[in-house]
């Protein structure tokens, strides 16, 4: 139950809803008990067997439960010692019964409304904070997690709470204190008989209990296949075109049967338990009924009991109104068993640390002015070492250029300055300071940077190159996309500045999303520029164009060039070479042609003259 409250948690402060939802189930309850305790004098009229209890004069006010039964019987004396009394009497009885189910039912609604408040709130704070989890995690994170299983937690799972943990709230928090109530009104009535029947409800309880451990179970594994699902079909809508390019549909859709045919199998099994509980705690609950039965028309019969014919039928309706809730605690516990496990795994991403968080002395940094310093910086992703001990000064304004084969380190090392990771030893500074020791939001508010692979919106082209900036003018989108070279095209779209580009812009060419990326860099006007092989994946053309662009862009700014095509790098102040996260080489394209190493390799394999 450590997770249920858990879960409980996300819908505080409870004062909004605990002291409302106290006062309208007590009622409920209160009300409901009522229609069941006027049975016994309404059978005593029936059956001719006589009132006993007598009262002449109306009692004094007083809120109690003996005035409301003293003024009950008096009217009950009243309407009875006049011609057709017991017509009379019926018809009053009748009518309080009417209005006891109606204002049970009016309270019932309103502790729902409270409750459904509460459900809306916690479901709406549990998405938010899964959100905010998902978009302030480091990118450490994103390495052990597939795509998949975050979609699937934030969709699928969420959902399970809501329709399991958080629709079982009502009946956890109601019945109990349904079936609390009605044993206090069946103590009242016989003592010895209600005792006599709790001895069932300990065995109830631990069959019950033994279906719902195995539940909870199947219910983990059926939400992990599940995530397993969405991470294919993710897959294969992002990797389309290579499915079809290699023939491997067929492949694709053995693989999806498998795992739908696991997720199919694995529901089935539980929900046959879900559905298993319910018919056995109404079996059950009969079962006590009957043996109350007969256990209760032998003390009857043999005069052992102060019992008349006509308690003991109030007494069988009131016990029989125990079975529905008792139904649907055992109903709620084995379906809250699956949303526990939706829950575990949603608490198990909300658990996860941000290892990217700022120090409580961070400062606000306002503006580069001198230097970025890379002093003995060394990062691991777990246990394989990707740089080693870099030393690098890039002094404010320069152009410097990061070359190596694949691995070696470059987009790591540019992905630090950031603080998309932390360094695991050494350190990054900026005008001296480190950047561990600055504010993480107005650090990369220094930064732009324009990826290799164009990472655009399902949104206008204006709200993409004025990307997180809603008060954006139209005039600087504008300017923006001319430094980029995407004015042009973009004028001729059919909406121009306000057309939608599509799922990650794929209703535009390869190198007008560059160049819209380059636009959105260009207008938040960073001090410093990163550039990640932002032209390797473009045709000629559209690589002019684009180059073009990140040209005009790096006028007057410092910049961080990892490039794969060495002809975009040979004007750079100074060209970095890593080999096995190590800084090989180093020096002007001129110079390191002339040493005639590794750098010189790389460029004579791309023939490059």
């Amino acid at each position: 139950m450590k997770i249920f409250f858990r879960l409980l948690g996300f819908s505080r402060p409870y004062h909004h809803y605990i002291p409302e939802y106290i006062i309208y189930i007590f009622l409920f309850i209160v009300f409901g008990l009522v229609n069941f305790t006027l049975l016994a004098p309404l059978f005593d009229i029936l059956f001719n067997t006589g009132n006993k209890h007598v009262v002449e004069q109306l009692p004094s006010f007083s809120f109690s439960a003996t005035w409301f039964k003293d003024a009950f019987y008096y009217y009950v004396n009243y309407y009875s010692a006049g011609p057709s009394g017991k017509e009379k009497v019926l018809v009053f009885v009748s009518l309080v019964t009417l209005a006891c189910v109606l204002l049970k039912n009016v309270f019932g609604f309103l502790a729902t409304k409270v409750l459904t408040r509460m459900r809306v709130n916690m479901v709406k704070k549990l998405r938010h904070i899964l959100y905010e989890q998902y978009a302030r995690q480091s990118l450490g994170f994103y390495i052990h997690q597939r795509k998949g299983d975050l979609i699937s937690i934030m969709s699928n799972d969420v959902v399970e709470i809501e329709n399991s943990v958080v629709s079982s709230i009502q009946t956890i928090f109601r019945d109990p204190l349904v079936i609390i109530g009605t044993f206090v009104v069946l103590f009242y009535l016989s003592p010895q008989l209600t005792l006599f029947t709790l001895i069932f409800f300990p065995i109830s309880g631990t069959i019950i209990s033994l279906i719902s451990r195995k539940l909870k179970k199947g219910g983990g594994r059926s939400q992990a296949i599940l995530g397993k699902i969405l991470n294919t079909t993710e897959e294969t809508l992002s990797g389309i075109r290579i499915i079809k390019a290699f023939n491997a549909e067929q492949f694709m859709e053995k693989k999806f049967d498998r795992e739908n045919a696991d997720f199919a199998r694995s529901t089935k099994g539980v929900l046959n338990q879900r559905e298993l509980s319910s018919p056995l705690a109404e079996f059950l609950g009969v079962a006590v009924i009957v043996t109350i039965i007969i256990y209760g028309g032998r003390l009857i019969l043999s005069g052992d009991s102060s019992f008349t014919a006509s308690s003991f039928i109030a007494y069988i309706a009131l016990y029989f109104q125990i079975i529905t809730p008792a139904k649907n605690i055992a109903g709620a516990i084995t379906y809250l068993q699956r949303g526990l496990a939706a829950g575990e795994r949603v608490l198990s991403v909300v658990d996860v640390a941000n290892t990217i968080v700022d120090s409580p002395d961070a400062k606000t940094v306002t503006g580069f002015h001198s230097a970025i310093e890379y002093r003995n910086v060394s990062f691991r992703y777990e246990q394989a070492e990707v740089l080693k001990e870099v030393n690098l000064t890039i002094e404010k304004g320069k152009i410097i250029a990061l070359v190596g084969s694949s691995g070696a380190g470059k987009s790591t090392l540019a992905d630090l300055l950031p603080r998309f990771y932390d360094v695991t030893g050494g350190g990054i500074f900026i005008d001296g300071q480190d950047i561990r020791n600055l504010k993480t939001h107005s650090l990369r508010e220094l930064i732009g940077i324009v990826s290799q692979e164009p990472i655009l919106f399902n949104d206008s082209v204006f709200n993409n190159i004025a990307f997180g900036m809603p008060d954006a003018k139209m005039e600087d989108v504008i300017a923006a996309a001319k430094v980029a070279n995407a004015h042009e095209f973009v004028a001729q779209l059919e909406q121009g500045y306000h057309t939608t580009i599509g799922d990650k812009g794929m209703k535009l060419s390869g190198g007008q999303r560059q160049r819209l990326t380059i636009a959105r860099a260009v207008f938040k006007n960073p001090a410093i520029l990163i550039l990640d092989e932002a032209t390797s994946s473009l045709d000629t053309e559209s690589e002019q164009l684009v180059q073009e662009a990140i040209n005009n862009m790096m006028q007057h700014r410092t910049s961080i060039v990892i490039a794969h095509r060495l002809s975009t790098v040979r004007h750079a102040d100074e060209i970095i070479v890593l080999q096995k996260g190590a800084i090989v080489e180093r020096g002007t394209h001129d110079a390191l042609v002339q040493h005639q190493g590794i750098y010189k390799r790389l460029l004579d394999m791309q023939e490059v003259k």
